[in-house]
């Protein structure tokens, strides 16, 4: 690999280059999924390339290859600066990067069970006798899905940085959807789309259970085909951890990215209310609310060592005591605030740019146990397990629903409730926190599919969370 770091970065200053990073990447991935008693999909990947970013003349470029040679090496670093040069012509300022701590690193990751190792029979056993438990009368399609993922990447610049670290992925879910020919119902576990995702080993199936919740999850598909409907009005409302999160995620993890706020990126689920002026002033949420930009915790799917700038991860304040007080950037963006940069530049693959994405972002805990949270609610939902969801452009005016809910009246858990949705702004909902559980309750979910940039570059992102309540928001159906 040093072989190809020096030809590109020496291929691309001869060219002209003011600053070079390459990247290299393997990557090798499973993806297991059954329907309905029968294995549906078995898929292996690999990929192998290497990218190449260059500053010349005040401008970015950058290409790429799969083939891993010192000659194509450079090859495409004078591409990269051919690029950067072409569109020096049209730059509106020279780009500038904030100054960063430069460092050479080796990160291995270690997991309990190497999940390559672990038989296939094995996995597609796990998701078959799952399949077997959810099989009951009023369900009729049952669905399984595991992903196994591992990844090398090697990043070096003309600062002198050069990095190399693993990345071990596991993920896993069940799903039940139910009808009784008139409607449709459906319940997930441990989350909806795909269930759950961490940087762990095959340790992250066994400790998820199936086969102790597939057979819940089922009979919470038929029960909601003869609940009664979710009432509407306002009222107070606790929502649970994968829906907390997915809330976390588009009103706070979202909007904190400083290429949106520039008007950088726009194309792709607008831009964002966060703008300059609010930093350290902005009453995002209640005292309560603590937010944090977080590429440090173990295990969390948005977590790394460096980023694909060579920033060292960073754990960071977006949100504090219900102040707005940071951003997710880069080291472009920093420089045009005045910024230090965390460690926010990630791209899909070795043939991506980075851009800014999300690391895992975090609503801290608070001091209740959920049920404390329950016996403060004289008439409200309990919220669990994301079904859909909409949010403006700016990141403001937000609709969410999910599969299931519990009415709750004078402190108790009551009924369950079918269609459960909420509406609200943004920034009032986080206003409305009174109550955040516990660490104990606290969890780190995983999304594997966070979208975002043209062409669209798919990330793995993270939210801790516990539940949490709101009061006085806008249930069901306006009327």
């Amino acid at each position: 690999m040093r072989d190809i770091v020096e030809s590109a970065l020496l291929s691309a200053k001869r060219a002209g280059a003011s600053y070079v990073d390459v990247r290299i990447l393997e990557r090798e991935e499973e993806d297991i999924s059954t329907k309905n008693g029968s294995v549906d999909a078995l898929k292996r990947s690999r990929t192998k390339g290497f990218g190449v970013r260059v500053i010349a003349n005040g401008a970015w470029g950058f290409s790429s290859s799969f083939r891993l040679t010192p000659d194509e090496a450079e090859r495409v670093a004078a591409e990269a600066v051919e690029i950067a040069k072409a569109s020096s012509k049209t730059k509106i300022d020279d780009v500038s990067l904030a100054d960063i701590e430069i460092y050479q690193d080796r990160v291995p990751q270690k997991v309990l069970i190497n999940p390559f190792e672990v038989p296939v029979k094995k996995k597609i056993n796990i998701l078959l006798e799952s399949d077997k438990l959810m099989r009951i009368p009023g369900v009729i399609v049952r669905k399984g899905s595991m992903f196994f993922s591992r990844e090398w990447k090697t990043f070096a610049s003309s600062e002198g940085a050069y990095i190399e670290q693993e990345r071990i992925v596991s993920g896993a879910g069940i799903s039940a959807v139910a009808t009784n020919g008139k409607e449709i119902q459906i319940r997930s576990y441990p989350s909806s789309f795909g269930g759950d995702y961490q940087r762990k080993g095959f340790e992250l199936v066994e400790d998820a259970k199936f086969l102790e919740n597939a057979e819940r999850v089922a009979n919470e598909a038929v029960a909601l085909l003869s609940a009664k409907p979710c009432p509407s009005g306002r009222m107070d409302i606790i929502l649970k951890g994968s829906q907390l999160a997915l809330q976390v995620h588009e009103s706070m993890g979202h909007p904190a990215e400083l290429d949106r706020v520039l008007g950088e990126e726009a194309s792709f689920a607008g831009t964002s209310f966060l703008t300059p002026e609010k930093l350290g002033n902005f009453r995002y949420g209640s005292d309560l609310v603590n937010i944090t930009a977080d590429a440090t915790i173990p295990e969390a799917l948005g977590g790394f060592a460096y980023d694909d700038e060579g920033v060292k991860a960073k754990r960071i304040y977006l949100v504090k005591n219900g102040i707005f007080v940071g951003y997710l950037n880069s080291r472009e963006t920093a420089k045009k605030l005045k910024l230090q940069p965390m460690g926010a530049m990630r791209a899909q693959s070795w043939s991506f740019m980075p851009i800014i994405r999300m690391t895992s972002v975090n609503l801290e805990p608070g001091d209740k146990t959920l049920d404390e949270l329950i016996s403060g609610v004289e008439h409200g939902i309990l919220m669990d397990t994301n079904k859909s969801w909409s949010i403006d452009q700016n990141r403001l005016n937000f609709q969410f629903g999910t599969e299931i809910g519990w009415e709750i009246k004078n402190g108790k858990i009551q009924d369950m409730v079918k269609n459960p949705t909420y509406t609200g702004i943004t920034y009032e909902f986080w206003r409305s926190c009174d109550g955040i559980a516990n660490k104990d309750f606290w969890h780190v979910w995983g999304v594997p599919n966070c979208g975002k940039g043209e062409p669209m570059q798919v990330m793995q992102v993270s939210h801790g969370v516990a539940p949490a309540r709101f009061r006085n928001v806008q249930v069901g159906v306006l009327k």
